[in-house]
């Protein structure tokens, strides 16, 4: 969420930013800002009676010390209107805040001035690109026929139990996705990131923490009993662990990983974009998040697409880095770098990370602050990245890694696997 001091100081700057995500924001700005000097002039209301109330209470103090009981109570008498008007603004207060919140839920964060103005993904910066297309000797197969071919993924079966887009995965199958998710939490802790085992489910607070909620409210499995979501990423339960939390000082820099599945009802449409393992409704990923003083964000994000850029190149897959231009870039990020490698059988791009930086979007939504050497509060930057979504690094490497002996397994994996070949 936007911070109110940036609309009231900085409207221009801040309605500039956003027509790079193609959106007039000049409606919800003013009204935003109607509300916010309605909620100042209450504010200012309620806090004179309130001074008066207690001025008057101390006189009525000092009056009965005196023995001057008639006088007190004609004075207590005068604070009965008071409070009354008191309960009434305080509510008045609230209502009007409640109502500057839900419209500032409306507005996404301000592209930093790196990303570059664009409708869709069509607009979006090569920053870089490693490596060369794979070559085959004969036909290259796609995934979901290897899968069948070597008896390691059952879409099938995953829809008879489930439904589309919940495979289940066996044999070397699952146990390349266990070897991946122990090589991805590995290189994590290498690269000092704590790790955690969150909640699969949050509540409502937590969707709205980090950004989740409202944005994207209908991507997201809701359990109504409970009041409870799945979680889309484990971004959602790591973030919200600092949320409402004060930092003691300003010598920080947080770092934590998680490996859990995501759920996602996004996966709806049809076709061979998303078919096999391309874009499911439930998958497993490890995340990185970082928690940094605002003077340190832009070093993280480098250092966290370095960390990315460091897995898929012991993968050995040929990839590439996009900077996402303002119409692609999500809801609650200010700059987003996307990792995505080449499927030579299906010779198509898939995006298998993003890594973004949110500056004090999530933070102003969580309150999560530092306190800094003068003993005042600051918002503090977050951070985080996928490192890495396993689909389709898995759809990757059995489709460029195809021979005549079989799938060859990346040398990074043999630790982790009694096979160096899938045949």
């Amino acid at each position: 969420m936007l911070e109110i001091q940036r609309l009231r100081t900085e409207k221009d700057a801040v309605l500039q930013g956003l027509q790079k995500r193609n959106i007039d924001a000049t409606a919800t700005v003013d009204a935003i800002l109607a509300k916010d000097t309605e909620w100042r002039a209450k504010k200012t209301e309620l806090e004179i009676i309130s001074a008066e109330l207690n001025r008057i209470a101390k006189q009525i103090g000092e009056l009965f010390q005196q023995g001057k009981q008639d006088e007190a109570n004609e004075a207590k008498a005068k604070t009965v209107t008071l409070k009354e008007q008191e309960s009434v603004l305080k509510a008045a207060v609230q209502s009007v805040d409640e109502e500057i919140t839900q419209l500032m839920y409306q507005l996404p964060n301000v592209p930093n001035e790196l990303v570059p103005a664009g409708k869709s993904e069509l607009d979006n910066v090569t920053v870089e690109e490693v490596g060369s297309k794979t070559t085959f000797s004969g036909e290259a197969l796609p995934h979901w026929e290897i899968t069948k071919k070597y008896d390691l993924i059952d879409f099938e079966t995953g829809v008879k139990v489930t439904g589309a887009g919940f495979p289940i995965y066996k044999g070397k199958g699952a146990k390349l996705q266990r070897a991946l998710i122990s090589f991805f939490l590995d290189e994590a802790d290498k690269a000092g990131y704590e790790e955690f085992i969150p909640p699969l489910v949050v509540n409502e607070a937590s969707g709205y923490g980090t950004g989740q909620l409202p944005d994207k409210e209908g991507q997201m499995y809701y359990i109504g009993e409970d009041d409870l979501y799945l979680i889309p990423t484990a971004e959602v339960p790591l973030t919200n662990i600092y949320r409402d939390v004060i930092l003691p000082n300003e010598n920080f820099s947080i770092k934590l990983t998680g490996y859990t599945p995501c759920f996602r009802r996004e996966a709806g449409s049809y076709g061979k974009d998303v078919r096999g393992l391309n874009r499911l409704h439930q998958f497993d990923k490890v995340e990185i998040v970082r928690i940094e003083h605002p003077s340190n964000a832009a070093k993280a994000l480098d250092e966290m697409v370095e960390h990315v850029r460091g897995l898929l190149a012991k993968l050995g897959l040929h990839y590439r880095i996009l900077r996402l231009c303002g119409g692609d870039t999500g809801f609650a990020s200010a700059m987003t770098y996307d990792f995505e490698v080449y499927s030579a059988a299906q010779e198509k791009w898939l995006e298998v990370s993003s890594v973004s930086r949110f500056d004090t979007f999530q933070a102003n939504r969580l309150k999560l602050r530092f306190k800094t050497d003068d003993k005042k509060t600051q918002l503090c930057h977050t951070l985080n990245g996928s490192a890495l979504a396993l689909p389709r690094i898995v759809a990757a490497l059995l489709e460029n890694n195809q021979t005549e002996e079989g799938i060859m397994i990346p040398e990074c994996l043999h630790k982790y696997l009694n096979f160096t070949v899938i045949n």
